[in-house]
């Protein structure tokens, strides 16, 4: 009978210890080092719209002051994240660059009757590097980094939230610019 309290004893206290212990989950930033502030470098624009595109369109497309929208919203994401906040190129612990690389409109569904596009998914794709700014150092660089979003047209049948194309664009350029910070503070 004592041996079994021990041995009771004995599990109790370790389901006790890995509770407290969690699973590694936190709330404060997985960065390495003392990082506390990040510059975000102005997204450049390198669509190359002479370019033939695979997709639907036989030329990429481009929407005019894209990569200053996704600049602003990127700031914007990493004053609401908290983990790092975002200073003058001088004052940064890291530096965030950007290219714009590509925007695609691609159709996702199609009406039955009429053949008209009643879904679209906007995608767009950056080239992203994460410096150290003391030691001018990389410390990771991410090709084709995609945010999106998918919308129903004018043109659904459903009872789907129709939205216009200059939402949906503002809508996946929030999810590239939380993805981006995600990535630079969130060492998965």
């Amino acid at each position: 009978m004592k041996k079994r309290i021990n041995l009771f004893l004995a599990a109790a206290c370790f389901l006790l210890a890995a509770a407290q212990a969690g699973c590694g989950y936190t709330t404060r930033s997985m960065l390495y080092g003392n990082y506390n502030s990040i510059y975000v470098a102005p997204f450049l624009n390198k669509v190359d719209i002479t370019e033939e595109s695979f997709s639907a369109n036989k030329y990429r497309i481009y929407r005019p002051m894209l990569e200053t929208d996704i600049t602003k919203k990127v700031i914007n994401w990493y004053f609401f994240d908290g983990n790092l906040k975002p200073v003058k190129e001088a004052d940064a612990d890291l530096v965030l660059k950007g290219e714009l690389i590509e925007y695609r409109k691609d159709p996702l569904s199609y009406t039955a009757s009429t053949e008209d596009v009643s879904e679209y998914r906007i995608n767009i794709y950056v080239n992203l590097s994460l410096w150290d700014a003391k030691e001018n150092k990389l410390l990771w660089q991410e090709n084709s980094f995609n945010g999106n979003y998918s919308y129903f047209t004018e043109f659904a049948n459903n009872t789907s939230v129709k939205v216009s194309e200059a939402t949906a664009v503002n809508n996946a350029v929030a999810d590239l610019a939380r993805r981006i910070v995600e990535r630079t503070v969130e060492q998965w």
